[in-house]
């Protein structure tokens, strides 16, 4: 198997109890009644050589959220590597200031064969909600190879 490239934003706010992060619970039905580390930083493949990290990281955020990235810094907050199945993914992502209204996502879809060997595709969104969280609570939504870049955003904001 391949390694797994994929590249994301993080979009960040600033509230009195200090920040809070953009995720979004990630769709289909193996997903549905899942909560923690269903969410995710929005993100999406890409081929190097082909395009950027930071070119797939702007588009995967609009296909994902259908809005564009909000305008401000892209923040670099490195790669991070892990494993999934037999494969090794590397998720690189940046952060960027802005309030979005979760109310204004129209996520992007994808097909799969639903249910399981019935030959049947379905269409999915690619997230089914959107919402904000302050670190804490994003560190118990995002899968384990996420949050490190909550770690790391936090760090360069203090």
């Amino acid at each position: 198997m391949t390694d797994v490239f994929s590249a994301g934003v993080l979009v960040f706010r600033r509230v009195e109890a200090g920040i809070e992060v953009l995720l979004g619970h990630m769709g289909g039905p193996m997903w549905a009644k899942k909560d923690a580390s269903a969410w995710s930083i929005p993100k999406g493949e890409y081929v190097p050589g082909e395009e950027s990290a930071l070119d797939a990281a702007g588009r995967e955020f609009i296909e994902e959220l259908g809005l564009p990235v909000p305008e401000g810094e892209w923040i670099d907050l490195g790669e991070v590597s892990y494993r999934s199945g037999a494969r090794r993914k590397y998720l690189t992502v940046w952060a960027v200031e802005g309030d979005l209204d979760p109310a204004d996502v129209v996520p992007g879809t994808f097909e799969m064969e639903w249910p399981p060997r019935s030959g049947r595709v379905a269409e999915f969104p690619e997230i089914d909600r959107a919402d904000w969280f302050d670190p804490a609570t994003a560190t118990e939504k995002l899968g384990k190879g996420q949050r490190p870049f909550l770690e790391r955003l936090t760090g360069r904001l203090h």
